[in-house]
């Protein structure tokens, strides 16, 4: 018999052994069983609770997108001019917990993966969306008509810090990349202070 209000824990051990295991393959080519062990439970526990390795890797790209959610929240608490909201959008995309690179290494499959995927593309278009809603609360003030190719602008630089460090092609750690991307919304927006 189950312990009662074990599932929690399981699925969330579960969640993050997933974006460890990707982490260390550096790919989606993990199985089940690589990643239950991880979590300290067997393979049959963990088809249990989401059936297949693609609805695990789902689930902890929801877990992800859920963690990064809540940072932007959290900036955005405190900002007080339009480009305080772009900057605050900017540093929680980089806070260090998003930036490691198991995390970067999932956020890449998941690019790959919402090319097959029906669902892995529903939630990537979410965060899409959600990222660029909250570029353009700050920054239709600023630059007025120029806004959606700015926030554009922003959020490719953004996801393409992910892709590159991914890629290991960069060695900025997330402080660094957030300067560079703080840099380009400075050019876009020259001299303009509010």
């Amino acid at each position: 018999m189950p312990k009662l209000g074990m599932e929690p824990i399981r699925r969330d051990a579960l969640v993050k052994a997933t974006i460890a295991e990707i982490g260390r393959a550096g790919s989606l080519d993990v199985t089940v069983s690589q990643i239950a062990k991880r979590a300290g439970m067997s393979s049959a526990l963990a088809h249990h609770y989401f059936g297949g390795k693609e609805q695990i890797f789902l689930a902890a790209m929801r877990h992800t997108l859920s963690l990064y959610g809540a940072s932007v929240r959290g900036a955005l608490t405190v900002v007080k001019t339009p480009r305080d909201r772009v900057e605050a959008v900017i540093a929680a995309s980089f806070e260090p917990g998003h930036f490691r690179p198991e995390v970067v290494s999932a956020w890449l499959n998941f690019y790959v993966l919402a090319q097959t995927s029906d669902e892995a593309r529903r939630l990537l278009r979410v965060y899409q969306k959600r990222l660029n809603s909250n570029l353009l609360a700050g920054l239709r003030p600023l630059l007025g008509a120029e806004a959606d190719h700015a926030a554009a602008g922003v959020a490719a630089m953004i996801d393409g810090h992910y892709i590159r460090r991914a890629l290991h092609e960069i060695e900025e750690d997330a402080e660094g990349a957030a300067d560079i991307v703080v840099t380009y919304l400075n050019a876009l927006l020259g001299d303009q202070q509010p």
